[in-house]
Parts: C-alpha cells; sequence; structure tokens
C-alpha cells in the first residue's frame, strides 16, 4: 500500500491538471481525479507496463471523466420531457416552484414507480442495475421508468 501512496502523491497533481483541462473545473477536476485513483488501485493488476504508469493514470482520468459525461447526459434525458430546465426569462423562484412540482408529483407516485424513477433519474443507474436491485429483468425496468414518466408528466398537467 505504501507504494500506491507514494504513486498518489507524486501523479495526483498531474491527473488534477489532466481532468481539469477536460472538465474546467477545479472541484470536479480534484473529485475525476480521486476517482480515477480509485479505480487504479482497484485496477492495478491489469496494468501491464505496456505504457508508462502517468499515461495508463491519464487513460483512466479520461474514461472517468466521459463516464461522467455520459451519467449527466443520461439524467438529463430522464428529466427533459418534464419542465425542469430554469426558463432563461423566469425569476429563480419560478424555476425552484417548477423543480418542487416534479417532486411533488414523484412524491405522490406509487411504488415501485417512485423508486425506479428515482434510482434511474437521481440514482444514475442503469436499467440492468435497476433490474438487478428488484430482481427484475431489464426489460422491466425499462418500462416501469417509461410508466413513471408518463404518471409524473399527468400529474403535472393535472396541477397546471
Amino acid at each position: 500500500m505504501a507504494q500506491f501512496e507514494e504513486v498518489y502523491a507524486e501523479f495526483f497533481p498531474l491527473i488534477c491538471r489532466y481532468t481539469y483541462s477536460l472538465c474546467r473545473s477545479e472541484a470536479l477536476a480534484q473529485d475525476l481525479a480521486q476517482e480515477a485513483f480509485l479505480k487504479a488501485m482497484k485496477g492495478i493488476g491489469g496494468f501491464r507496463g505496456e505504457c508508462k504508469l502517468e499515461v495508463w493514470l491519464c487513460q483512466i482520468a479520461r474514461n472517468t471523466y466521459f463516464t461522467y459525461l455520459k451519467k449527466q447526459e443520461r439524467a438529463q434525458k430522464s428529466l427533459e420531457a418534464l419542465p425542469l430546465e430554469p426558463c432563461a426569462d423566469a425569476a429563480p423562484e419560478e424555476n425552484r416552484e417548477a423543480a418542487m412540482e416534479v417532486h411533488r408529483a414523484l412524491h405522490r407516485l406509487e411504488e415501485p414507480y417512485k423508486e425506479v424513477f428515482s434510482l434511474r433519474a437521481f440514482g444514475e443507474l442503469s436499467f440492468a442495475q435497476v433490474a438487478e436491485l428488484f430482481g427484475k429483468t431489464e426489460s422491466w425496468a425499462r418500462v416501469t421508468y417509461y410508466r413513471a414518466r408518463l404518471k409524473i408528466k399527468t400529474m403535472m398537467e393535472e396541477t397546471e
């Protein structure tokens, strides 16, 4: 473990700079670098030495960043049919109210719709992971999530 601590101390600043060059956010860059080192620690047995260690770490950091982007995109798509996007000409209070309305509708959903929607949209789990949690098929998770979105949209339309 002492060796990994040395690697961490030596390369963490480099990985932080690299992730910052990708995302342009200091806080996110540090989170991504931390996650990349965690993945590296878990997968150190897979390092074959075909490239420099810092190159391997940068590859892990890059993949971590792209995974982060995919999760963000998936979360955005999950909510795109709902009026959650801030309206440019709306007051911040109106945007908060719209978000609260979505959460009120979600709170009124019955199970398993509530949990499936929350796990997928907010927990950023894949349909396969949701299905595994419930002991069901991936198709079941997809259908349940789709039905939950429809129910939320319907509830929100009823309150307008």
